[in-house]
């Protein structure tokens, strides 16, 4: 007996379906947007890695700085205004620039240890406790030449530093 094969041959009076074309062409289209929307979810979640690792670093740096100018103050005495910048692990290339404003809680005008007046002191304090005190704003930032992310971060830390 003869197997006769009749799926190979077409009948020209035969309508045939369109819904497997139309199936893969809404496959293709939903696997598409699913890649579309991967990609754009990890890139923004790449740029919210770099900048959330600048903001905490720009953090840390601001309590350096502060313990920085806490040891100036206690070698130098009292000093308006001071300029740091960090460096990378080399010591090389600048990362970090901080900038240190310090008024200072004093019943009067001090001198350091040069006999330079430090300007800027408060001086209505109601107690003896109240005396020797320093308010420090710091302001931490990554250098503008270096373009490690697409916002500015800026880290801006203010406190009250027992003398």
């Amino acid at each position: 007996m003869q197997r006769k094969n009749y799926f190979l041959k077409t009948n020209p009076h035969k309508k045939r379906s369109g819904f497997a074309m139309i199936m893969a062409i809404a496959v293709i289209i939903i696997i598409a947007t699913i890649m579309a929307l991967s990609l754009a979810l990890t890139t923004e979640t790449s740029k919210r890695t770099v900048d959330l690792y600048l903001y905490e670093q720009t953090a840390l740096h601001a309590k350096s700085a502060t313990e920085l100018a806490l040891l100036d103050i206690a070698k130098n005495g009292c000093i308006n205004n001071k300029n740091i910048i960090f460096y990378d692990e080399s010591g090389t290339n600048p990362m970090y620039d901080a900038n240190i404003t310090m008024r200072y809680v004093y019943t009067g005008p001090t001198t350091n240890v040069a006999g330079v007046n430090c300007d800027e002191y408060i001086s209505y304090i109601k107690t003896l406790e109240q005396n020797g005190s320093v308010l420090m704003d710091v302001t931490v930032s990554p250098r503008a030449d270096q373009n490690l992310s697409t916002e500015p971060i800026r880290y801006f830390r203010r406190t009250i530093q027992k003398l």
